[in-house]
This record gives C-alpha cells, structure tokens and sequence, in this order.
C-alpha cells in the first residue's frame, strides 16, 4: 500500500499547474450541499445536458478536416484590434455605464463608479500547456496592467478559454475580489489568489463588491480542466446591479428557458454580454447558435426589444468548425430582424450602452465568403406569442 500512495503521490506532482486543484474539505462539504449538486456532480437546469459530442467521431472529423470549410474558420487578414489605451477608460463613462470587450468572453465593465473585469483571459493559448491547444486570433487590446485598478473579477466557469492561468497569476498580486461559481476557488488558491479574496457562490447567492451586487446565476453547460472531469466545480452565468445600472454576462450555456426567470429576478438589464461563437450541432446543449443569443437577451429583457447586446465569445479562438466570422453576421442579422439594439465593437473599442452604439460590421473586411443558412424572412414574437421560435434557432440543425 505504500508504494501505491507513493506512486499516487508522484502523479499528483506531475499534474500541470494549469489543471488547477480539485475542491476539498470544507469547500468539498460546502458543494455537496448545494442543491443543484445530485449523484456526485453538478447538474444543469432541467437535467444533466449533452457535454460531450454528439455524433460518430467519424462524422466530425469529415466536418473538422473539410478542405473547403477549414480556411473559413480564421480571418483572411489582420483582425483590426482597437488601440485601447488607459486614457481611453480613465475618464467616468458619461452615461455611468461602459462596456470594453477585450476579445473571447473577457470585458471590462464600468458600471456606476466601479469597475467588473468578466472571464479575463490574456494568454496566448486556451490550453493546459504553452506549445499547443487553440491559439489566439488576434493580439490582447492592451496589456493587462494598463487596464487600471479592478474592483472585482468575476469568473463564469473554469474551462480554459475563460479560466486563465497566466491571468490569474498576473492578477493574484493585486487586492482585486474574485467572485467565482462554487468550487472555483481551489484552482485561484492554488495559483496564489488569498482565500479571502474569493466569493465563491451557489446560483441565486449574492455577494456585495462596493456599491455593486453581484449574483450567481444558473447556466447551461459543464466544467473541468484536467484529465477526469468530476463534474465539482459549478458554472454560472452572472447579473451584476450597481445604483442606476444592471448587466449580465452568460458565461457559456446552451439555450434553456430559465434565461426568462434570471430577467424576471434580477433585470432588466441595460446591456447583456451574451455568448453566441463555437456552437455546433455537434454540441447543441452548451452552446447557442447567435439567434439563440439574440432569444436569450429578449427572454432576459421580459420578451421584448430593450437595452443592447453584445456579443462575445468569439472572434478571439478558433473553438468549432463554423465560419470565424459567422457569428457575428448571423448576430446582426438576428438582431436587426427582432428589433434588438446590437454593439458590435472591434476588440478593445469601448462604447456606452446609453451612447452611439458600435455597428460596422468590422469583420466583413477580414473575412472569406459566409454562406447565410439562416433564414431572415421571419420573426420573432414577444413572451405573449406562440412562436418564439420563428427565428431559425437551429441554424444547421
């Protein structure tokens, strides 16, 4: 037997520090409590959802390694990042309200005097390991200690396109708060993040942050970093409510109807950051197509058009086999045809909710040929109409 606690011992110090740490002890306790925690893992809304692909093997590698498709999945020219500088956000948006996407699902939001840094990641890769995984598209709009003083960090889950470790390692010498899901906060520890700069909370637990309350929110999707995903760690989507403002981040989720229930809660909101890039039907459960983007925000809005969305997670990595630019195409079109106001910033552009919106379709100029699967020639009704689904939601399905 102590051989083998021996050999256990040495894997564990072999394991990458990029996988984290698995939740123990009290916060171990602390998961199991959890209500939507059932047979040893996490569970969804509604259910456990598809996390891994759908589908034979066979069948997605015909799709990934398509010599005609393949080229389409990176721009065909340089991505025209925004020179963000410190001057460009040091100044107090006027409206109170300023969001800057700096690429993927990281965004700085300026909301009524404090500032919400979601899902930074800076890295060069979204991988456990330096010298592979999927590489970044275009550069970081600006060095991560030129944004400034943070007032809180919120992570929406730990996979690693939103999880960074040389991100977090950068933002661990700083006083900054981290809010995180349930079970996120042994990975931060392990990375140098002080115990008492972690708010790890359940969905529908609040923490105060100044003069912001952030709330975890439920998601549809899934988690893990290392080898053996035990399901222990929650994802979350996030509203987050100053004095005058409210904005919500998704995080990564499939489509579910509790998106109605979060905006009956806790909105509506002024702006929603909604995840609409790496969808696939090979994934249908985790991630929306952009028409189901554009759906959530309505639901989250009370089922008709208010405040803006912006888009993210995209642009950034190349995570599915869909066109690079598509989701943003598709996003607009989906928007335009519901009435819903859009931002479409370059990276690093910032814009105010309450302002003139970004809405140059920036990537067309970078872009190859996108073939339009989605139908435009109908509608989509508000939470009273029977047809909520008139937009192709499906997409490719």
């Amino acid at each position: 037997m102590s051989g083998f606690r021996s050999q256990r011992t040495g894997l564990r110090a072999l394991r990458p520090e990029a996988f984290g740490a698995d939740p123990s002890g009290e916060r171990m306790a602390r998961i199991r409590r959890s209500p939507h925690f059932k047979d040893g893992v996490f569970q969804n809304p509604g259910g456990t959802a598809r996390t891994r692909p759908s589908g034979s093997a066979v069948e997605f590698a015909k799709t990934f390694f398509d010599k005609d498709t393949r080229p389409l999945r990176a721009p065909s020219g340089t991505i025209p990042v925004h020179p963000t500088t410190l001057a460009d956000i040091v100044a107090p948006p006027a409206t109170g309200l300023r969001l800057t996407w700096m690429g993927h699902s990281s965004v700085l939001a300026e909301i009524d005097g404090q500032r919400v840094l979601f899902d930074p990641v800076w890295g060069q890769r979204c991988s456990p390991f330096p010298f592979a995984g999927p590489k970044r598209l275009h550069p970081a709009p600006l060095p991560l200690a030129a944004l400034g003083p943070v007032d809180v960090i919120v992570i929406s889950h730990d996979h690693y396109d939103h999880l960074d470790l040389p991100t977090i390692k950068e933002l661990a010498g700083t006083d900054t708060v981290f809010a995180v899901p349930l079970g996120v906060g042994a990975h931060l520890e392990r990375w140098g993040v002080p115990a008492d700069r972690v708010r790890e909370l359940d969905w529908h637990e609040d923490t105060r942050v100044g003069g912001l309350t952030l709330t975890a929110t439920p998601a549809r999707h899934f988690c893990g970093r290392g080898l053996r995903n035990t399901q222990h760690t929650l994802w979350a989507s996030w509203s987050v409510a100053g004095e005058r403002h409210r904005v919500y981040h998704s995080g990564d989720t499939g489509y579910f109807d509790g998106f109605q229930d979060i905006g009956a809660t806790y909105g509506p909101f002024d702006a929603t950051m909604i995840q609409i890039g790496a969808y696939s039907t090979f994934w249908p459960d985790i991630h929306m197509t952009p028409a189901e983007g554009v759906r959530a925000h309505l639901d989250l809005q009370g089922g008709a058009p208010a405040g803006v969305l912006m888009p993210i997670h995209w642009g950034t990595f190349n995570l599915a086999t869909h066109p690079w630019a598509e989701p943003g195409e598709w996003t607009k079109d989906a928007a335009e045809e519901a009435g819903q106001a859009v931002a479409l910033p370059r990276p690093g552009e910032p814009f105010e909710p309450g302002g003139k919106l970004p809405v140059e379709a920036w990537w067309r100029a970078v872009s190859g040929p996108i073939t339009r699967h989605w139908s435009r020639s109908r509608s989509v009704e508000d939470a009273s109409g029977t047809s909520r689904g008139d937009l192709d939601l499906a997409g490719e399905r």
